[in-house]
């Protein structure tokens, strides 16, 4: 019997191991054990490895805002630089066509007859107009004789430097019907403003033949026109 009681109480202490080494598991598998722990640990190191700290974010972040300013400031210097290059310069604007930038020649044609052909010739450097008609005085005169209405051109003749421009005068009355007929030895030309009706700058004063020439009160004159056929078809 006490062999039998000793077995029993050996067996029942066995047991109880058993049943300890069973809760010892339990309590490792859990969550609550060293594997929680380990998990816990690991978990707050990633964390840190993949959020920056306060001053390397500011970093980043002053970064990020200079790198536009940067290049907006590089853009505006490289565009500021191609308009700087290819701005045109500007061209010397047209003048009004006048004596002193000019050369006036006045040549009496063989036909039509009774005319005389005057020639302007721009000699300065920039480009000029001549406005309206010759304001020409022959002689002694005290008025300009007037101009054939129906030579008027349709556009402005425009002189670029070294271009002529031309107007041609009726002397005298073809088939003599002219009266107060006499000769002149000189001549001024006056040039016309943008109105044309006052003269501007300085006149001509182109020679004349030196026997002189024969006018009477039919003289009247053209148009400058920007050619020459235009102006002796009058």
């Amino acid at each position: 019997m006490s062999s039998l009681r000793t077995s029993r109480t050996r067996l029942a202490g066995a047991a109880a191991t058993v049943v300890l080494a069973a809760l010892s598991l339990t309590a490792c598998s859990d969550g609550t054990g060293v594997h929680a722990e380990s998990v816990a640990a690991a978990t707050p190191t990633t964390a840190h490895a993949s959020s920056p700290t306060p001053s390397s974010a500011a970093g980043a972040a002053a970064s990020a805002a200079s790198a536009p300013a940067a290049k907006a400031t590089g853009s505006r210097k490289s565009t500021g630089g191609t308009a700087a290059s290819k701005a045109p310069a500007q061209a010397a604007k047209p003048v009004t066509c006048e004596g002193s930038t000019t050369k006036t020649v006045a040549a009496p044609l063989i036909r039509p007859v009774n005319h005389m052909l005057l020639t302007v010739t721009n000699t300065g450097s920039r480009t000029c107009y001549l406005y309206a008609y010759p304001a020409v005085r022959f002689g002694e005169a005290q008025s300009v004789p007037p101009v054939i209405e129906d030579s008027k051109p349709q556009a402005v003749v425009t002189l670029a430097p070294g271009e002529s421009g031309y107007a041609s005068v009726n002397l005298s009355a073809t088939d003599g019907s002219g009266t107060n007929g006499h000769t002149v030895d000189s001549l001024y030309v006056y040039f016309h403003g943008r109105s044309g009706n006052e003269s501007v700058g300085t006149g001509a004063h182109p020679p004349l033949p030196a026997k002189g020439v024969y006018v009477d009160d039919s003289l009247k004159v053209t148009y400058w026109q920007q050619s020459m056929d235009d102006a002796v078809n009058w």
